[in-house]
């Protein structure tokens, strides 16, 4: 069966939350961090930090964090020590959406160093249980 596209109607000019501009982004426009480029040494430097960050975010429906889950598929350090997050969710329509974005944004942004963060909520690949950490799936009984 091949899955459908999401498509949504561009936001109002007045949406600021960032779950309605990720939403909106969905309908086809290219990801904002498609441009950012990976400095290494401040990657090096600073992606530990991130993802004991991100490890703090949960999806409200599943008892393991949102890294372990696998729905961060991409950290992304230039090197003005601006972060580029492309994450995913595990469906679609998962409710999380509303605010699991917003969420990302800030854990991130409370990393000391980093001075700017843009979060994409991306659909492909598509999100499996393949993606999840042993630990996750260890933690959610799938061994």
């Amino acid at each position: 069966m091949k899955p459908l596209r999401v498509i949504q109607p561009p936001p109002s000019p007045s949406a600021t939350n960032l779950a309605d501009q990720v939403s909106a982004r969905e309908s086809g426009s290219s990801p904002r961090t498609t441009g950012m480029v990976n400095d290494p040494e401040r990657s090096g430097a600073l992606k530990p930090h991130i993802i004991s960050a991100l490890s703090t975010v949960f999806d409200p429906e599943i008892p393991v964090n949102i890294y372990e889950l696998g729905l961060i598929y991409e950290v992304i350090v230039d090197s003005s020590r601006r972060v580029g997050i492309r994450m995913t969710l595990t469906a679609p329509a998962c409710p999380a959406a509303q605010f699991l974005p917003d969420r990302v944004k800030k854990a991130v942004e409370a990393v000391p160093e980093v001075t700017d963060v843009t979060v994409d909520l991306v659909w492909e690949p598509a999100w499996s249980r393949d993606r999840m950490s042993d630990a996750a799936k260890l933690q959610l009984g799938m061994f």
